[in-house]
């Protein structure tokens, strides 16, 4: 069953791409062209309907990057909830504060790491 990439969803990825926020693209230039310990990684990479911000297909691993609105319970909620369906197939996931990125992106360079097999 194929699972990644849906062609519905090729139009919202390329304009989740187009529109990332500022600390995608500062997590972007450390991940981009195998610069994280050789390690492919896709941006807005979709995996059954839910778009991912970064995926690396040789770890299975799923990189989330949390803005303020993901402390609203309901977003809070659905993100549980979709972790959960993205663990149960297999998929590692780790998630970060937008801050965390600007203000110590070695540390989250070294969680995400940390997670390779």
């Amino acid at each position: 069953m194929k699972i990644h990439n849906y062609k519905t969803l090729e139009a919202k990825r390329k304009a989740l791409r187009r529109n990332g926020t500022a600390a995608e693209s500062v997590l972007w230039k450390s991940l981009q062209k195998r610069k994280l310990k050789g390690r492919k990684f896709r941006r807005q990479h979709s995996i059954l309907y839910f778009i991912v911000d970064f995926y690396c297909p040789q770890e299975q691993l799923i990189i989330e990057l949390d803005g303020a609105y993901h402390s609203d319970l309901v977003q809070h909620n659905y993100d549980l909830e979709r972790t959960k369906i993205l663990e149960r197939l297999g998929f590692k996931l780790i998630r970060f504060e937008n801050k965390l990125v600007f203000e110590d992106i070695e540390t989250v360079l070294n969680q995400i790491i940390s997670k390779f097999q």
